[in-house]
């Protein structure tokens, strides 16, 4: 079994046109994601899996690896699964789903992740952090709950569990938007279709679930500062060149 880190990096974006190629910092931002992972021991390979030349280029300059696939797809694993399919992987093989827009994603979360998965029967793993519950009314941080043995129940965009009589001792769980597959699963879920709460919730990882699969979570200590708007960006600039940044 081999494990491979596929980034998805459309140029597209509603927010953030162009998000992969912004270098304010002095290298692009697709660049910040492959070196803040490279460290990982459990990974063999990074691919980045692009629909723009102009991100296949910038990854080849930094001596990355890149992947041209279709403009087309609804949603992240399938841009993955076109991926996969062609680095022609075997179905035993791990593939790990590391967003284009996470610059500070601790290379130990990407081996926790894959432990994990090797670790366990599930097809499908992911990585949650606790959420203070301040923050837990906010639809755009997708919590997550837990049974007994760390497997998702369901990811919603609104505040789960909810907490009836206000005790104010329920504990909350950020998903992070990281994946491990493995390459066989990959295949089935690009056969699925759509779900009614996919759909509602704008969260493709419910398709696994409502179809039956099982999808196995690790609680790691790991905020998660995604890139997705200009503001986030500015942020992350700051942090840069202030030397608390990525690398």
């Amino acid at each position: 079994m081999s494990a491979v880190v596929i980034i998805p990096a459309r140029y597209a974006s509603t927010r953030l046109p162009g998000k992969p190629l912004l270098a304010e910092t002095g290298k692009p931002l697709i660049q910040h994601v492959v070196e803040s992972i490279r460290p990982a021991r459990r990974v063999a390979r990074i691919v980045v899996a692009t629909d723009d030349r102009r991100i296949a280029d910038a990854v080849a300059a930094f001596g990355g690896e890149a992947v041209m696939t279709r403009e087309d797809h609804p949603c992240g694993t399938d841009r993955i699964h076109e991926a996969a399919g062609k680095l022609h992987l075997a179905d035993e093989d791990v593939v790990v789903n590391v967003q284009g827009d996470e610059p500070d994603m601790p290379a130990a979360c990407v081996d926790k992740l894959i432990a994990l998965l090797e670790d366990s029967e599930a097809p499908m793993a992911t990585l949650a952090t606790p959420l203070e519950a301040a923050q837990a009314d906010d639809p755009n941080k997708v919590k997550v709950v837990l049974d007994g043995r760390g497997r998702a129940l369901y990811f919603s965009r609104s505040k789960i569990p909810f907490d009836r009589d206000k005790s104010g001792q329920v504990g909350y769980l950020l998903h992070l938007g990281i994946y491990a597959y493995r390459v066989r699963f990959l295949k089935t879920f690009a056969r699925l279709a759509p779900t009614a709460a996919e759909q509602a919730e704008k969260l493709e990882q419910l398709r696994a679930l409502e179809h039956g699969y099982a999808i196995v979570v690790a609680v790691v200590d790991y905020r998660g500062l995604g890139i997705d708007t200009p503001a986030d960006y500015a942020a992350f600039v700051a942090r840069v060149r202030s030397g608390g940044g990525a690398r």
